[in-house]
């Protein structure tokens, strides 16, 4: 019995994982917290987002779309417009993304701290 369990958590954990590391890199964050606004269309994004490349934004919003966080409207003009949004799972995941962004700026002077009186320890060893 306890086999059995092991290896469901081991494989929540694989699981969780994989999602983290889908859900929580910096790209995917910033885009999430844009929408999070509004549809907004590929340049707007890349301006809002700020230094990302159009290759990674085109990536982000691929990966973003593929797991179900964007939706991806194309309008029939020409030229076609494209639209980004956030799909109910987006939204849902807009929250935790905010709360996290709004801990960073809270923590941001602590940790810079940290960080000075890290590196003053290293020069000292």
């Amino acid at each position: 019995m306890a086999t059995l369990d092991n290896h469901a958590d081991t494989a929540r954990c694989e699981h969780i994982s994989r999602m983290l590391a889908r859900i929580s890199d910096k790209w995917t964050m910033l885009v999430v917290r844009v929408l999070g606004r509004g549809p907004r269309r590929f340049n707007a994004l890349r301006r809002e987002v700020g230094e990302i490349s159009q290759k990674v934004l085109a990536s982000t919003l691929r990966e973003l779309e593929e797991n179900g966080f964007v939706s991806r409207t194309v309008t029939p003009v020409t030229p076609p417009q494209v639209e980004y949004a956030l799909t109910d799972l987006g939204r849902d995941l807009l929250q935790p993304v905010q709360t996290l962004a709004e801990w960073v700026v809270a923590n941001s002077a602590r940790m810079d701290a940290a960080r000075a009186e890290y590196a003053e320890r290293r020069a000292r060893d």
